[in-house]
Formats: structure tokens, C-alpha cells, sequence
């Protein structure tokens, strides 16, 4: 495997604690038009309006807690794979606590992404070929485990797995609580499972009758469909993150790249607050859980704003290449009674959510690499 040395990190970091003044407090907007038909409304949170991204909260956090516990020495480098949105988030970190960054990406990260991590400081290596059981995700695993050992005193967050990332997002929920009155549906998108899992239990705590709906991308194995290759980024898994909180979902659905990138391009035109993949899958399941629930009021979160995605989502070349332009966008969900009752391939909702490594039921067979 070749992996690619983009630049390095500084041998040390100079603390800015300034910086953690800007962390949060993002706006509320009120998201009304057509996607893809008529809805009523929802509120989403536009964390994409904030320093470093949604993810800059858990970034935070986990180091903070590593701080607190002495797993990371002042100064000491951190190390952790990234699909992108969480390397912003630790950048930001980064720069705030004083600690060098070092990210694992792989080739398939945009050419924008690697510029702005770039410009930020951290040292971004690329592996540039999936691992033959696990896909990209596994490779820069497995790159990071080397260079953990390379760099004395690094720590690695462990994002899927840490407490602390699911810790970081109280100050979302305390956000929410502030700026809405009452809530009814709470739409996530789900990757670590670390917003989902922090967010719902202090609104439950609120409003104790809160749904929660979790949003996956097709090819995604978190909620037990099968791990397929993927071109969504920013949400699904082909791991099972241990900070998902399953018992917390009331039902899951999974959101192929045509209607995500549908509703991104509608969000932009016709409401001008947009973002990536993860915008356009829960702002679809947000749109029509609110005009299957009349009256209710729902809200979801969209992680990133819509830059990141211009030579993607909001490319005609590239839509019509991967063919996954507005025609092959589903407008209403597929009903299955079971994750594993069939393979979702399109928009597909489910009000079964098991946790697949603790079920005892067979999973899908893999069958090839993945993405992240």
C-alpha cells in the first residue's frame, strides 16, 4: 500500500484557548421548501455556521477528556482517520489546545478537503487503495495504528469508539433546548453515532416523548444492511461504531447518493442553507417525517455547509457520471419490516433497529471493499 506524506505536522503547537469562544452557538433556521414535495416545515441547526464544523465539539472533547485522564501529554501529537469533517473539527482542536495533528485520509478525500486541512496546519497522509475486508476505513486504520507507533506520546481519539465524542454534543442539545420551545421529532444522521447518542438523551430528558430517527446511507452496516462501496461521505460506516445508541432509535432509514444530492441542490436553490451528503439525507427524512406527522415539530442538524461538495454534489458532470441526477430520486420511502429484509439500494425506511453485533442473527455476506 502507498500512502502519500502531503505535509507535516510543526513539532510544536502553540495553544490558542481563545478559539474555544467560538465553538457552538450556530443559528436555527426554518427549512420550508419542496424536498422533494411539499412539506410544511423543520428546523435545522446549521452547525456548518460554526468554527470547525459540528465536529469541532467532539474534537474538543475527546481531548479535553485525554487531557483530564493524562492519556494526552501537553504538547503531544494526536493521530485519527478521517473522512474529512472530523479532521476540521480537530484542526480546530488542535490549534486551540496547543497539539500537533496528524490525520490518515485516503484517496478518495476531495482535493478541496486536502487544501483546507492543509491550510490549517495538520499533517495529512493518503493511503491509496481500499483494504481487501473493510475497505478505506479499515486501510487508514491500519495506517494509523503504524504511525501511532512512530510518534512517540500520540494519542488517537478513537472517534467511533470514545465517550467523550458523544460527551462533546450537550452543548448541542442545551442549544436546542434554548432556541425551540418544544420538540417533537429529532432527525440524525448517523456515522460514529456520536451526535445522535448526545443529543437525544438530554432532549429526552426535556421532552421525554421525543422521537429519534436515524438517517444511514445505503451500503452502510451500522443499523445491519449490507457493507457495500459507497460515494456518500460524511454518514454510514462499514464498522460498527460502539457509540451508537440503538435503544435510543425509534426508526432508522437509509438514503441513497440520487436523493441526497437531490435535496442538497434543492436546499441551495430554493432555501440557500445547504451542505453535503449528510444536509441532503436528513433534510429528505426531516421534510417527510414532518409531513407524515402533521403538526409535529421536527428538527435535524446539518453538519457542514456546502463548499466542501462543489466538484461533487453540485457538479452536473459528476451527477450524471455516477448517475444520480433528480430522476433517480425516490420520493417517498420503501417499508421493509427488517434490516435484513431486504437491501436497500434506494431510500428505504425500517421502525426495526437492531444492533448487528448483538442480535444473533446472520449478517449480509461482504462482498467487497467500502467506503467511508
Amino acid at each position: 500500500m502507498t500512502v502519500t506524506a502531503l505535509t507535516a505536522a510543526s513539532p510544536r503547537a502553540t495553544a490558542n484557548p481563545d478559539l474555544l469562544t467560538l465553538l457552538g452557538r450556530t443559528p436555527l433556521a426554518r427549512i420550508s421548501c419542496d424536498l422533494p414535495c411539499p412539506q410544511p416545515g423543520f428546523w435545522a441547526k446549521l452547525e456548518g455556521l460554526g468554527a470547525g464544523g459540528m465536529k469541532a465539539r467532539a474534537a474538543v472533547s475527546m481531548l479535553l477528556g485525554a487531557r483530564r485522564r493524562g492519556e494526552l501529554r501537553s504538547g503531544a501529537p494526536v493521530v485519527e482517520s478521517t473522512s474529512g469533517t472530523l479532521g476540521i473539527g480537530l484542526a480546530f482542536a488542535g490549534q486551540a489546545l496547543g497539539h500537533p495533528v496528524v490525520l490518515v485520509g485516503d484517496a478518495e478525500l476531495e482535493p478541496s478537503m486536502r487544501r483546507l486541512l492543509r491550510a490549517h496546519g495538520v499533517r495529512l497522509e493518503l493511503v491509496d487503495r481500499p483494504a481487501a475486508a473493510g475497505g478505506w476505513q479499515a486501510a487508514r486504520l491500519a495506517r494509523l495504528r503504524a504511525l501511532l507507533a512512530e510518534l512517540p506520546g500520540a494519542y488517537w481519539p478513537d472517534q467511533y469508539n470514545n465517550p467523550d465524542n458523544v460527551a462533546g454534543y450537550a452543548s448541542l442539545a442545551t442549544e436546542l433546548t434554548h432556541q425551540l420551545d418544544h420538540l417533537d421529532i429529532l432527525v440524525c444522521s448517523v456515522g460514529t453515532g456520536g451526535h445522535s447518542a448526545g443529543v437525544v438523551a438530554p432532549l429526552r430528558r426535556r421532552w421525554p416523548a421525543l422521537r429519534l430517527i436515524g438517517v444511514d446511507a445505503t451500503g452502510s452496516t451500522i443499523f445491519g444492511q449490507p457493507a457495500r462501496p459507497r460515494l456518500m461521505r460524511g454518514l454510514g460506516s462499514s464498522i460498527h461504531p460502539r457509540n451508537v445508541a440503538y435503544g435510543a432509535f425509534d426508526e432508522v432509514h437509509w438514503v441513497g447518493p440520487a436523493e441526497s444530492a437531490d435535496c442538497c441542490r434543492r436546499l441551495a436553490r430554493d432555501n440557500f442553507v445547504s451542505g453535503g451528503w449528510s444536509t441532503g439525507a436528513v433534510a429528505l427524512v426531516s421534510a417527510w417525517a414532518a409531513r407524515v406527522h402533521p403538526g409535529a415539530v421536527v428538527a435535524t442538524v446539518f453538519p457542514d455547509g456546502l463548499q466542501r461538495y462543489l466538484g461533487t454534489v453540485y457538479d452536473d458532470d459528476f451527477t450524471a457520471a455516477h448517475g444520480i441526477g433528480p430522476e433517480r430520486a425516490a420520493t417517498r420511502p420503501v417499508e421493509i419490516r427488517h434490516p435484513h429484509a431486504a437491501e436497500a439500494t434506494g431510500w428505504v425506511r425500517c421502525t426495526t433497529v437492531v444492533d448487528p453485533l448483538s442480535s444473533g442473527e446472520v449478517p449480509y455476506p461482504h462482498t467487497g471493499p467500502e467506503s467511508t
